[in-house]
């Protein structure tokens, strides 16, 4: 608290400035040379609110990274930007005008939707969070949007807004929490707590839940960014039972409905491999279903077909080799094809990517993609490039 105390003053900001690009590795020169005219407190406080800023810059942005203040936790847990955006624009367009969001952390969520003009209470059981929340809420002009309360979420009315957000913490003090009711506040709570909000809500959890877990008046959203797969939500007042996946930027959104599991067939010219909110979402038989495709083996979620058709829920590759799993004959290939950057991909083998890379010592101009999986339940290699 005293550090954000420091940052906040005049002469903490003008510091802030000062340091902004510090590169890490002359940190402790400008330390040295910044402690000869300021408190060292404050020039400590202002080098360590910089690192934050400069790793927020991928989930922020540069301009807003910038004028924001942050704590180690708020860097880590934090919604990126764009998954932020895209779920306040939902709320907007279900008509919600205000906003409770519960355990707001340093306030991201709580800016995308008053950007989108939504009424928000940002509320944070933490000192040092709900102070950072309402530090950003100032510097990027938002403070007349965003209320931020430091208090239990447990113990808040809600009932004066429109919709309700939920982010419950899932770490610990030993890390990760996958067992939703060792959230905190457990899922539960959450889960009350939006089936009270009048019009929407949406609670914010990790991905890998269970299908068993979502609750049947629930709309279940796995949402991923440039691939990478970022949350799961629940969302209430929507669309009950529906399950989507939403890949960003787009947004582009499959829903489910209801395909049964594809064939397993022998692989073809083309592999598909799935995005990973589709995999977490289990349609995959809905991607089958869009490339008239089938499975290389029934447990594991690469699609396969003799046609080309793109798709923007999943990778493409063309094969040109598909071979039992055997290291030998892997490098003998490689070198005949003269590989020397070599992708390796891999679901159900054992075998690590960097394991492989050492044995068969690529080497040569061209660039090739190895998949280590299971065809019809048997060890395979197959070989190709992006198609």
């Amino acid at each position: 608290m005293n550090d954000l105390a420091l940052l906040l003053t005049p002469e903490g900001r003008a510091l802030l400035e000062e340091v902004r690009d510090t590169d890490p590795a002359r940190e402790l020169a400008v330390a040295t040379r910044l402690r000869r005219e300021h408190p060292a407190e404050l020039v400590s406080a202002a080098l360590g609110q910089a690192r934050l800023r400069q790793r927020a810059a991928v989930k922020f942005g540069n301009q807003d990274a910038e004028r924001m203040f942050f704590t180690p936790n708020g860097v880590e847990q934090s919604t990126r930007a764009s998954v932020a955006a895209y779920r306040a624009r939902r709320f907007a367009e279900l008509g919600v005008t205000s906003v409770a969001d519960l355990c707001c952390g340093i306030g991201g969520d709580a800016i995308a939707l008053a950007r989108a003009g939504i009424r928000v209470l940002a509320v944070d059981r933490d000192p040092l969070t709900a102070a950072a929340a309402r530090a950003n809420a100032e510097a990027l002009g938002l403070a007349g949007l965003i209320e931020v309360r430091e208090a239990d979420v447990t113990e808040v009315d809600t009932a004066g807004y429109d919709a309700v957000f939920a982010d419950p913490a899932r770490r610990g003090g030993r890390g990760r929490i996958f067992d939703p009711e060792a959230y905190s506040p457990p899922l539960s709570w959450a889960v009350s707590a939006a089936r009270r909000a009048p019009r929407a809500a949406a609670l914010k959890i990790a991905p890998g839940v269970p299908h068993e877990a979502v609750p049947e008046d629930a709309e279940a959203e796995w949402i991923s960014d440039g691939g990478d797969v970022k949350e799961a939500v629940l969302w209430f007042g929507t669309a009950p039972g529906q399950v989507r996946a939403t890949l960003l930027p787009g947004p582009r959104t499959l829903l489910a409905r209801g395909l049964p599991d594809p064939d397993v067939r022998p692989p073809g010219r083309y592999l598909y491999e799935p995005d990973g909110a589709v995999i977490r979402a289990h349609l995959v038989a809905e991607v089958a279903g869009e490339l008239g495709g089938g499975l290389l083996d029934a447990t594991i979620a690469y699609v396969t077909s003799d046609t080309l058709r793109p798709t923007p829920y999943a990778t493409t590759y063309e094969i040109t080799d598909h071979l039992p799993f055997n290291v030998k004959k892997l490098k003998a290939l490689l070198r005949e094809r003269e590989v020397g950057t070599l992708t390796v991909k891999k679901r159900g083998s054992a075998v690590e990517p960097e394991e492989l890379r050492k044995k068969v010592k690529p080497q040569g101009p061209h660039a090739a993609t190895v998949f280590l999986t299971r065809v019809a339940g048997a060890p395979a290699m197959l070989i190709g490039h992006p198609a």
